[in-house]
């Protein structure tokens, strides 16, 4: 079964994990010593890290050596642009509104004297 991105970094520990990862190879003992939980389940979690692409697994004469695969979370990143856009454009209008009501507001104050 291949995952996606957005299952892969939905878990905080994988997200730990691609933390752990970025800029530099670890053997897969270093990864899990990293880690308050058993060897087996940062092995799970580094299985569903590797089918998703965020992981890449290099065996180096009898280690296996992990290493961040970061492009694949492209996808997360133009997935949130368009709602960055959508909110930023809501506060554009926000801001709009609010300027014309106090406008508004002043031009009123300046009537009753």
């Amino acid at each position: 079964m291949r995952r996606d991105v957005f299952q892969a970094i939905a878990d905080p520990t994988r997200r730990q994990i691609i933390q752990v990862l970025a800029g530099k190879s670890l053997t897969l003992n270093t990864v899990a010593d990293s880690f308050g939980i058993s060897r087996q389940a940062v092995s799970k979690h580094i299985k569903i890290l590797t089918e998703c692409g965020l992981i890449t697994i290099t065996d180096i004469g009898r280690e296996r050596h992990c290493a961040a695969t970061l492009q694949p979370l492209q996808e997360v990143s133009e997935w949130i642009e368009n709602y960055r856009q959508y909110y930023e454009a809501q506060l554009d209008n926000l801001q709009h509104y609010l300027t014309t009501l106090q406008t508004k507001r002043k031009k009123n104050g300046k009537r009753k004297k």
